[in-house]
């Protein structure tokens, strides 16, 4: 998934970086050239939109998009805060409109 996410993402011009897990996103020290955060709401045994919080709580404030494999994540997520919530299977179109939208925002 991390890949397609990539590939995705590359050939519509987007510099993705790409994390294997909720800890590898928490030790990134490098947020500034960021616009915003694809997260998945089931992180095995974390949750999401709890480790959206906790990045928030440290200072990382970036618009969220989640994605889930259960649409019974959606009310949480949106509850949340996050700018656009998938279910996987998810197009291509609905991961990428969302991210254009919020690149052309930060211009």
């Amino acid at each position: 998934m991390l890949k397609a996410l990539k590939r995705l993402l590359s050939i519509h011009g987007f510099r993705a970086v790409m994390f294997g897990s909720a800890n590898e996103l928490r030790l990134h020290n490098n947020f500034e050239q960021a616009f915003c955060i694809v997260l998945d709401i089931n992180l095995g045994a974390e949750s999401g939109i709890a480790l959206r919080q906790e990045l928030s709580a440290s200072g990382v404030d970036l618009p969220v998009i989640y994605m889930s494999g259960r649409e019974t994540s959606k009310a949480a997520a949106l509850a949340s805060g996050c700018v656009a919530f998938l279910t996987k299977p998810f197009s291509p179109k609905s991961l990428i409109e969302p991210v254009q939208k919020l690149f052309a925002s930060q211009a």
